[in-house]
């Protein structure tokens, strides 16, 4: 297939053929319990005795979620699988099948989708995921790619957002707002198809943040197992929207102490560069997908051990209180109240 061919060349199954063919084994699949993927009206899987299924939904939109000024073609599948594998981390379960729906303009050629799911695929291997079926659609004009995920948890087990404590810590399993700052960066410099070696060193991080972040399925799984993780949730639109959810679920507030919410180097960099406040991209920026949730004082070492153990970022950040809604206490101990306004597609 040429740089250049259209799609017009192919039929749709022919297209799914091409995407597809040989990026997973059929072993890698017989081990994942899948009975028929790729090929039939659906896909059919065994799932263990005594676990419950866990499944989310997540879409990636050109021109709301990516644009040739901040995302590769490679970046934009793994991205989409990405985000879907931080709402199942969310849960503490483990990943396991994904659905793939991709909406394609004419204009797109097959180099440019094989490019897409070359990423797709590069996430969905590295986290052992599945991908067993989906559909393909005809587009107007922008690409679409939604991705349905399945994964599976030990019955009764998942972590949810509505069982916070008051008198719990708060914590974050790895620093945040350096995505939206990559985000800002890559739309400032407003360069189509910017390649990493083309990044400043120092502003490197940020963009692979964006372009690549890495969900936190280790983390969801020691919390999980460790049965000492209260609430948990994942911070896709920015730690001002993803507390309050916590706190909308579990009827409780949270307090943020400013002073430990921890800023990564490139981070506060750059904002000095531009003039900004890290703050603002760590509440209000998202795409993080890092883990915010809630612990007993009791358990907190445990837990830090356990993610020290492993290598896994874990920081204390505030805690939770009465009362509702979330606020923010800063270096001189003055309170002040957090709005809830990350990243809201219909605002």
């Amino acid at each position: 297939m040429l740089v250049g061919d259209s799609l017009s060349s192919l039929d749709e199954f022919a297209l799914i053929q091409s995407l597809n063919y040989k990026k997973q084994s059929n072993n890698f699949h017989n081990k994942l319990g899948v009975i028929k993927g790729i090929g039939d009206d659906a896909a059919v899987v065994q799932t263990r005795s005594g676990s419950q299924l866990v499944m989310t939904c997540d879409t990636m939109v050109e021109t709301i979620h990516f644009n040739p000024y901040t995302m590769l073609d490679e970046d934009v599948g793994y991205k989409a699988m990405a985000s879907n594998l931080s709402d199942i981390a969310a849960m503490g379960a483990i990943p396991k099948y994904a659905l793939i729906s991709l909406s394609i303009p004419k204009h797109y050629s097959t180099f440019r989708l094989k490019k897409i799911y070359k990423g797709l695929y590069e996430c969905a291997n590295y986290f052992e995921i599945a991908v067993i079926g989906g559909d393909t659609t005809k587009s107007p004009k922008h690409l679409n790619i939604s991705i349905t995920l399945v994964g599976e948890v030990e019955s009764n087990q998942a972590l949810f957002r509505s069982n916070a404590k008051v008198n719990d810590l708060v914590f974050t399993t790895g620093y945040l707002g350096c995505s939206a700052a990559g985000l800002d960066y890559l739309l400032k410099v407003k360069q189509k198809q910017l390649m990493l070696g083309q990044i400043p060193m120092n502003f490197l991080p940020l963009v692979k943040q964006h372009r690549r972040p890495t969900p936190q399925i280790k983390a969801g799984r020691i919390l999980l197992q460790s049965r000492r993780c209260h609430a948990l949730n994942d911070v896709s639109d920015g730690l001002s929207s993803e507390a309050s959810e916590i706190c909308e679920a579990s009827n409780v507030g949270f307090l943020f102490d400013e002073v430990k919410l921890p800023i990564h180097p490139q981070l506060r960099e750059y904002g000095q560069l531009i003039g900004k406040s890290p703050l603002d991209w760590i509440m209000y920026g998202g795409e993080d997908y890092q883990l915010l949730g809630t612990v007993s004082k009791a358990d907190v070492v445990h837990i830090q051990n356990r993610f020290q153990q492993e290598g896994i970022p874990f920081f204390i950040v505030g805690e939770v209180v009465a009362q509702k809604g979330v606020q923010m206490k800063d270096a001189y101990g003055n309170i002040k109240k957090i709005h809830k306004k990350g990243y809201n597609h219909f605002n």
